[in-house]
């Protein structure tokens, strides 16, 4: 690459990481790899590493995500969480990649056009996204299904993980209400857990399958830690505080690097950056590094780590950040904006979103660079 700024991933840390998942949780069939933005921007390519891991579907948001998935692989089943048009439905059928139905008016348009699919029917349990609340609706799709017309699995998504929460009970409760009237053991994919859910309680007798998106990426459910009130509880009545510590123990596979592109010293009353938005109060050495708010959206005044050393962000442009730094720093410094040093979930609280979004914003004129069994491969986009 020309410039030093690039997302390295490290792909035997998946590939143990669903191994781990799977060691533990090994009471289903089918595990899916939840790869839509880019493999949560890990990237497409990090597809190898979940496959030898052992998922044997992968779940996607959009056609376009499951054709970029047959072009590195033609075998792997391919779900497609959002419904989908008519003459998307086609191009799906013509690729192998499974759909997703979730109203009658698109169960009626694969019949009458004769399009031969498999199709997952997406139960409303209560988070109010896709998916349908009508039992008299889910039972004419499952009826109206057939060899060409494949009801392969029925699914919802959860919107709380927390067992004893009213909001899980309530959206079990609703999905085994609408499903009442089928014999689930006679549909060949259940589908209702996913990462967040998975950890926090028993699996269900009826489900045989699980969603494994952000946890496949090294993000365990963290420790849980008693309220003020129940260790004062505990304390007054001479009981031990218990921190409940995640059962699976992950690794974060993404460390979001640049380089060190120039140094230069300036004097103190000096400007730093557009409108002046730092000024120095001292002589000091200043040291500019090439990414900006258009390769990360969330870039902030934050730290950044350069040989074990922290040094802080005081100018952020589109392409370029500057951070003040100290004789010890040189051009060509290898520096980590995030993910080992500066933990992903630390770089997320300083921006106050979560880690979804912080890597959502990390935009594609970023490379990959996968490193995979001893060998090294960049992906350009």
């Amino acid at each position: 690459m020309y410039r030093q700024t690039y997302v390295e991933i490290d792909l035997d840390k998946i590939e143990k990481n669903i191994k781990e998942i799977k060691d533990k949780y090994s009471g289903y069939k089918y595990y899916f790899g939840v790869v839509k933005n880019n493999a949560y921007s890990h990237g497409i390519e990090s597809i190898t590493a979940m496959i030898n891991g052992g998922i044997n579907y992968l779940a996607v948001s959009s056609l376009e995500e499951a054709l970029k998935i047959r072009e590195i692989n033609k075998e792997i089943p391919v779900l497609v969480l959002e419904p989908i048009s008519l003459d998307a439905a086609k191009v799906a059928s013509e690729n192998d990649i499974t759909i997703t139905i979730d109203n009658t008016e698109n169960m009626d348009l694969l019949v009458e056009n004769n399009i031969k699919t498999k199709f997952h029917l997406k139960i409303d349990s209560g988070m109010n996204r896709f998916g349908l609340k009508d039992k008299e609706k889910v039972n004419y799709i499952v009826n109206k299904s057939n060899e060409e017309q494949y009801l392969e699995g029925i699914y919802t998504h959860l919107s709380t993980g927390r067992q004893n929460s009213e909001e899980y009970q309530n959206q079990i409760r609703n999905f085994k209400y609408l499903t009442e009237e089928i014999d689930l053991d006679k549909i060949e994919i259940v589908h209702l857990d996913r990462s967040l859910t998975l950890e926090q309680h028993e699996k269900m007798e009826f489900s045989n399958g699980v969603r494994l998106g952000i946890a496949m990426y090294g993000f365990a459910k963290q420790a849980v830690k008693p309220s003020w009130k129940r260790r004062l509880l505990n304390k007054l009545t001479f009981k031990r505080t218990i921190i409940a510590e995640p059962k699976l123990k992950l690794e974060t596979a993404f460390i979001f690097k640049t380089h060190v592109m120039e140094t230069k010293n300036i004097k103190k009353g000096e400007i730093v950056g557009y409108g002046g938005t730092y000024k120095a109060k001292y002589d000091t050495k200043i040291a500019l590094l090439p990414y900006g708010f258009a390769d990360y959206l969330y870039n902030n005044m934050g730290n950044v780590d350069i040989k074990g050393k922290e040094y802080k962000t005081i100018s952020i442009n589109m392409d370029i950040t500057t951070i003040e730094v100290d004789e010890n720093v040189e051009v060509g410094d290898e520096v980590e904006v995030f993910g080992d040093k500066i933990s992903i979930r630390r770089k997320a609280k300083e921006v106050n979103q979560n880690v979804y979004k912080l890597l959502a914003s990390i935009t594609t004129r970023v490379p990959r660079v996968y490193k995979y069994k001893a060998n090294v491969k960049e992906i350009k986009y």
